[in-house]
């Protein structure tokens, strides 16, 4: 009989205080290698701080992660990322005085000094062809949904196994949010695994194999994106349906 393989994240009764109050408690989660896995809540139920945790910015009180098996959790965010966690944060972080190329090339950080440190580029303008056009202009004139997807990108250019998207669609005009969850499904297609915090629940779930939804700190609803997008306490809370 072949046995099951292991979860790419395994997350396990992971508790987070931020600020001396307890952020997400015994939160328990997995990833499986190919997926896109999306992260639902209201304002304030601990989805930021959960990616937060995963990525090494915030330490757990306790509780494990784990990628591939091997134990992350606590551990310095840039060694979680050179294990091959890449995490995008709600404000984007990108340097907003430096161009566009400056900031791709301070994605391959990790890769300084290899012949290949910019093998990455050519996929990332497949992906976002308006950066490419945009290279030698500063972070700061862009769109938010160019810094968005530089933000992304940038990510890309660590070759993570695991990319962490935390609020994609925030503060993107609506014509550019399809073409960043076009991207999501791309990432995936070209073999990176996704977990998604998004709160709009309706179109996450359309690109999503599986999804949490988080209520106070902690999961109170999980299973394939079609049971939770049918799930009627979402439909009530999220659709107002």
């Amino acid at each position: 009989m072949l046995l099951e393989a292991p979860p790419l994240l395994e997350v396990r009764d992971l508790t987070t205080a931020y600020q001396g109050l307890v952020a997400i408690s015994g939160i328990s989660l997995d990833v499986a290698e190919g997926e896109i896995v999306a992260v639902a809540g209201a304002n304030g139920a601990g989805k930021s701080t959960l990616l937060k945790t995963i990525a090494g910015s915030e330490r757990p009180r306790s509780g494990t992660v784990k990628l591939d098996g091997r134990n992350i959790g606590g551990t310095a965010g840039h060694l979680i990322t050179a294990a091959g966690i890449a995490y995008v944060p709600e404000n984007r972080r990108l340097f907003p005085r430096l161009s566009v190329a400056d900031n791709l090339r301070l994605g391959s950080y990790l890769f300084r000094g290899k012949p290949d440190r910019e093998e990455p580029l050519e996929r990332v303008f497949r992906l976002f062809p308006r950066l490419n056009e945009r290279l030698s202009q500063r972070a700061e004139t862009l769109s938010g949904g160019e810094q968005q997807m530089l933000a992304i990108s940038r990510a890309l250019m660590t070759r993570p196994r695991l990319l962490m998207l935390d609020e994609p669609s925030q503060g993107i005009a609506p014509k550019l949010v399809d073409e960043i969850f076009d991207a999501v499904i791309a990432i995936r297609a070209a073999g990176t695994t996704v977990l998604i915090v998004e709160q709009r629940l309706s179109e996450v779930l359309a690109i999503a194999d599986r999804g949490y939804v988080l209520q106070t700190g902690r999961v109170v609803i999980q299973g394939s994106a079609k049971d939770i997008l049918d799930h009627t306490d979402v439909r009530k809370a999220y659709l107002g349906v």
